[in-house]
């Protein structure tokens, strides 16, 4: 199966510049694509996660939980409901990861097999015209 490429632009919040605490990265439902890349996660239990192995660009191997807070289908009074890839600050920190910079993932379908790098601020992207151009991301997308 081909290999697919996904990218984010990370907010402070994602790479813990805020200070606060967030559940890691979030990936929406809507990003179809995106989640039948990663395992299956049942949402017959309540918050199923598997841990993924991603290699970055560097031959360095990090193990993230992917999770599916799920409890709004199985609690009275639940309210999540999401994706979220989790336990990646200490990956952030070793690539000095900031506000701005792009979180590129990689993987092939039913492979089991990712890599991962963060694309600093700043680095353009050239098209065949040789041009920098600035590409403004806002969430997930699939790069083609």
């Amino acid at each position: 199966m081909s290999k697919q490429t996904y990218e984010k632009m990370l907010t402070a919040n994602d790479t813990g510049e805020t200070g606060g605490h967030q559940a890691g990265i979030h990936i929406p439902k809507s990003q179809t694509e995106l989640l039948a890349l990663l395992p299956y996660l049942d949402p017959e239990q309540k918050n199923p996660d598997a841990w993924l192995e991603m290699t970055d660009d560097t031959d360095v191997v990090w193990q993230f939980r992917y999770i599916y807070y799920n409890n709004r289908l199985h609690d009275e009074g639940g309210t999540r409901d999401e994706y979220r890839i989790t336990h990646m600050t200490k990956f952030f920190r070793a690539v000095g990861a900031a506000e701005g910079d792009v979180l590129v993932l990689s993987g092939s379908p039913g492979s089991l097999k990712y890599s991962i790098f963060v694309r600093k601020a700043g680095h353009d992207l050239k098209p065949q015209s040789g041009k920098p151009v600035r590409v403004q991301l806002k969430g997930w997308r699939r790069v083609h």
